[in-house]
Formats: C-alpha cells, structure tokens, sequence
C-alpha cells in the first residue's frame, strides 16, 4: 500500500512543479491533474502515454488509502514502476524550462 501512494505522490508533486510556473495550484488532486492534461497534454508539450500513467497512478493511490484491505498485485506493483518515467519526463521538461528561463 505505501509504495502505491509513494509512487502517486512523487508524480503528483512533480505536476504541481510544472503548474507552480503558470502560477497554477488547486487543494484538488483532480484540479491539478485536469489542468495538467488541459494545458499539457492537450496541447502536445507531452505525449498521451503519461497522462495514462498519471491517471492510472491516481486511481491506485485512491484504492490503497481508501479501501479497507486492499491487495496489491503483483502486476499493480509493477506498473508503479512506471513512475519514473513520469518523473523522468517532467524532470527533462523542467530541466529544459530552467535553461530556457
């Protein structure tokens, strides 16, 4: 259960990075992830596959910490590790806003 909440939460603050330089937050998980996809992904500054990643990601999260004796599979697990990619693609993009900035 932690590592499907870590992995969501490494991802959901690495959005709120990007968004911090449109001068964007929301106390929303939704809002941030909305405003992601509408401002992001939409508009081709990152391809589909991660808002897929990120959209799976939260879904997980929302069973691990709120259902009562959620199990993790095994395959479920393993998608976690796809995080890192997320990570690594927001990491490139906001390495590349730093130069350009």
């Amino acid at each position: 259960m932690m590592q499907k909440s870590c992995s969501y939460y490494s991802i959901f603050h690495a959005l709120r990075a990007i968004l911090a330089l449109d001068n964007f937050d929301s106390s929303k998980h939704s809002g941030i992830i909305s405003y992601f996809n509408l401002n992001y992904v939409k508009t081709g500054v990152f391809d589909k596959q991660i808002s897929k990643l990120i959209s799976t990601a939260y879904r997980l999260r929302e069973k691990a910490d709120y259902q009562d004796f959620y199990i993790v599979t095994e395959e479920e697990a393993i998608d976690q590790k796809k995080a890192e990619m997320v990570i690594d693609m927001i990491g490139s993009y906001l390495k590349e806003k730093r130069n350009v900035l």
